[in-house]
């Protein structure tokens, strides 16, 4: 598999995880990693830091153990620097969402600006910074209220 496909499939494998409600092993994609969110200054690192970050942010609904959503990552652009081992991405996500008090519905858009490390001959996350575009109805999303994150 080239880089460019193996850097591809880890931004569709975090949405992946998240969406089956597999935290564990989301954060674990993070574990030599950081994700950063620049409005809110917040940053968190590794995999247990991750994972804690998620569970307390994260709804997960009994029925399923999911959060009910779909997160659909698009407009990948991917710069490889195969010579350093390194390369960047900038991508859009949108996340949907559907419960049962919930019509299906897009709840959240914007941008992830990533970058990778080839470690042991495989591609990982080194840092995700995560910005927020468009708000919509995060109330069954998340565990806390999220007017007290917007800017």
């Amino acid at each position: 598999m080239d880089s460019y496909r193996a850097i591809e499939n880890l931004l569709y494998r975090y949405a992946e995880l998240i969406d089956l409600g597999d935290l564990p092993r989301m954060a674990a994609l993070f574990e030599h990693a950081e994700i950063l969110a620049p409005a809110e200054g917040s940053s968190v690192k590794g995999t247990d830091s991750v994972l804690a970050m998620y569970n307390a942010s994260t709804r997960l609904y009994p029925e399923t153990g999911t959060p009910c959503t779909k997160h659909v990552t698009t407009n990948a652009i991917i710069e490889v620097d195969e010579a350093a081992g390194s390369a960047t991405s900038r991508s859009y996500f949108t996340v949907f969402q559907a419960t049962g008090e919930l019509a299906l519905q897009p709840i959240i858009a914007g941008r992830y600006h990533d970058s990778f490390e080839r470690a042991d001959g495989a591609w990982r996350f080194r840092t995700r910074r995560m910005f927020v575009d468009l708000w919509g109805d995060l109330s069954k999303h998340l565990l806390y209220d999220a007017a007290t994150i917007k800017p």
